[in-house]
Order: structure tokens, then sequence, then C-alpha cells
């Protein structure tokens, strides 16, 4: 008898704990929720030569950026899966191992080709799509339409109520502007399967963006208690609770979910997660007018001296520059841009000279200098989707320019910009800033 994946494609395994095992933990690991290292490493146990047991495991060390290991089990896994595997097995090692060893744009190229054969091989659908995903960072203008370009060519293959499609199709809608049909299909998901950490992100995001932004705190408050505070989830889910905070304009309850959830001596989650939200927030709490608490910028840099020291990770640069920046490190900054305007003139960096634009308008911004910060966003603002990321968190790089053009006199230009935002998206903040601008 043949064994079967959780989407009834064939696994070359003959135990069936480790198919059930491996079922388990990819569920896991595709709704965020702690266990999915344990059951995987059962499945291990159980078949050790398993390939897509190993290469799952491989994926989940990425995703937690423990690449040494990613590498190492995804070496064993391509070594078994050349004698014991399916062409669709082989595939899937093969677009995994891509992802793994930083071959982004070979790993994105494949996976689309292999959802065209193997619709239902969920883990690989995967990583194209999400806010971190590979069209997210393939330096893509139009990855937001490239979601829900590959969701839709694929909906025919999943069932109405296969609460993973769900999550990542009703969240691609979202992002992409049409909030009504994302926000419908991911209260579908949330309510089909409640432990899905990316489900209730995926809802929270598509309420931010229909400005119901106290629901999206609602949900937050009634669902995080349940979710583990070792899922990789859990202070970035807060952080959309942070801001919320911030958007109604209290400091002090942002600053307390800050300090329990976010701050990097409490987070578990993902480093490019620690650090973009840690940056963030921060900066988006001092420049709404806000006194940052002493220590906090500091703690955040301490963090980020580990991490990202390299630049040609787009998203990562942003928020890096942001720290340094806000910490008077204006020769770190410098270097990320000297590195990065290196990397572009090599053909290097795909999401191209957005990057470090922003990374030296945050210097601007952060001296005080909002005319030049204003000049240096302006011609790059139509880019900034490059970066990857969701279009929360892209925010911030609009709040910037559109606080410098305030405070720079540009109100003319300012108020268009207003005009703009509060017509996609009521937002309290900007309701305040307009009437500033008005008053």
């Amino acid at each position: 008898m043949t064994l079967l994946d959780s989407r009834g494609l064939p696994l070359s395994t003959t135990s069936d704990l480790a198919a059930e095992r491996y079922r388990h933990g990819v569920d896991l690991l595709l709704s965020a929720w702690p266990g999915a290292a344990e059951s995987l490493e059962e499945a291990i146990a159980a078949d050790p030569d398993f390939a897509l047991a190993h290469a799952a495991r491989a994926r989940l060390h990425a995703i937690r950026a423990e690449l040494a290991k990613a590498k190492a089990r995804i070496a064993t896994a391509e070594e078994i899966v050349a004698r014991r595997g399916t062409e669709r097995e082989r595939s899937h090692v093969e677009i995994l191992s891509l992802a793994v060893n930083g071959q982004s744009a070979k790993a994105l190229e494949r996976s689309l080709a292999h959802a065209d054969t193997w619709p239902r091989d969920v883990l690989i659908l995967s990583l194209p799509l999400g806010a971190f995903g590979l069209f997210a960072f393939s330096g893509m203008a139009d990855h937001d339409q490239a979601r829900v370009d590959l969701c839709e060519r694929h909906a025919r293959h999943f069932d109405a109520d296969d609460w993973w499609f769900l999550t990542y199709r009703g969240w691609a809608h979202a992002e992409n502007g049409n909030v009504t049909l994302g926000w419908a299909l991911t209260q579908r998901s949330y309510d089909l399967r409640r432990n899905n950490a990316n489900a209730a992100h995926a809802l929270s995001h598509a309420m931010y963006e229909g400005g119901a932004g106290e629901d999206a705190e609602r949900l937050i408050a009634d669902w995080l208690p349940g979710y583990d505070r070792a899922g990789i989830l859990h202070g970035h889910i807060a952080w959309h609770s942070a801001l919320g905070a911030l958007e109604r304009g209290d400091p002090e309850r942002a600053l307390a979910i800050y300090a329990d959830y976010i701050q990097p001596s409490v987070s578990a989650g993902m480093p490019v997660n620690v650090v973009s939200d840690t940056a963030s927030f921060l900066w988006r709490l001092k420049a709404y007018g806000h006194t940052v608490p002493a220590g906090l910028w500091e703690a955040a840099a301490a963090y980020s001296g580990g991490v990202f020291q390299q630049a040609g990770f787009a998203f990562a640069d942003v928020h890096m520059a942001l720290i340094a920046a806000a910490t008077g490190d204006r020769a770190a900054v410098e270097q990320r841009v000297q590195a990065l305007t290196g990397l572009i003139e090599a053909g290097g960096l795909a999401a191209g000279p957005v990057v470090p634009a922003i990374c030296r308008a945050a210097l601007a911004f952060a001296e005080e200098d909002y005319a030049g910060c204003a000049r240096i966003l302006e011609p790059v603002a139509a880019e900034v989707v490059r970066i990857g990321g969701s279009g929360a968190q892209r925010e911030m790089i609009e709040d910037m320019l559109l606080l410098a053009l305030m405070r720079s006199g540009e109100t003319v230009k300012a108020g268009k910009l207003l005009d703009r935002r509060l017509h996609r998206r009521p937002s309290p903040r900007d309701t305040r800033w307009h009437g500033l601008l008005a008053a």
C-alpha cells in the first residue's frame, strides 16, 4: 500500500509512523506552530532513509536561520533521494536545496515549474508565497500580483476547506488590494484551524488593510495567549497589536506590548522579524512624537550586531540601516550604502537602487535633515515594494516620506499623500495628521 502525504501525494517510505509524523510535522511547519521539529525528527527516527522528512527538517532549520544545520540536512536528503525517490521527490529536494543554499532566483523558477506539475505539493508551493517568500524577496515590483496569479492558477486543485491554501490565497489578495476577498478567505482559514499562526497573522493583516485596526487588536488579544511563546510568529503578531495601539495614540499600551513580547530579549522569532519589528516599532514610536525609553535602541543594536552584517538582503538592509541611523552610527549606514552600491554595479542586488536610497533617507531623517530625506525618497517611492515584506511593514517608509514632507514645509505634497492614504485605508493617525495640515 502506497503511503501518502497530507494532500494525497505518494511518499517513498514504507513506515506508517514515518508518514504520519511527516504529515503532522509539515502541517505544523505550514501553520508556524510549535512541535514541527519534534514531529519531523520522529519521522526520521522511524525511517532514516525518508528523504522528504530530512528535506522538511532542513526547511525548518532554514526558517530558524540555522544555516549550517539546514545545509547538512538537505545534503542528506539529496543523497537519499538520488537512490530512493520519485521524480517529484527529487525535484522537491532539489528546490529546497536551492533555497537553503541561497540560490533564490533558481529556487523560484524551479518551484513555479514544479507547481505546474505537482500543484498540491504544498511545501514547494509555499516557497514563493507570503511576506518573506521567494516572490517577496525577488526584487520584483509586482510581487503582490504575482502571488495572486500563482494562487489563482492552482486554486482548482485545492478543496474549499484547505486551511493552508485559504490562508495564503487570502493573504495574497489582501496584500494586493482586494481586502474584502482577502478578509473572507483568511477568516475562513482561521475558523477552520485556530492552531495556525499564519492564519491569525493573515487575518490581522486583512483587518489592518481594511481600516479595522481595533478589530485586529481584539483578534490578537483573544488568540495570542493560546500560542506558545516559542512560536516563531509570536513576537511579530504582537507587533501588529503594538502598531494598533500607536495608531490609536496609546504609546503606553504599545510600549507594554513591546516590552512583553517583541524586544530581542523576549522574542523567539526569526532574526529577520526581530530586527525588523524592533527597528520599525521604535522608529515609529519616535517619529510619531513619543519618547523611546532609554536603552531600547541600544538593545536592538546589540542584537543586530550578530546578524545581517553582509549587505545584500534588501529587507534586512533597510532595517539594519534604521537601527544604525537611530543610534548615531553614521559610519555603519555609509558602509552599508557603499556595499549595496557595489552590489548594484555588479548586478547582484535584485531590488536595485531603492535599497541604498532608503538607507540614506533613514540617516537624513535621523539627523533631522527632513528636506534631504524627502529629496532622496520621493523619486523612489514607487519602488519601495521591491524590498519585500508586507504593506504594513513597508508603510513605515511612506511614513518617513510623509513626515519629512510635513516637517520640511512641503504641505501640499504631504496633503496629497495623506489624501491617497486615507482613501486607501482609513487610519486614526492619518486623520490626526490631516487635521494638523489643515490647521
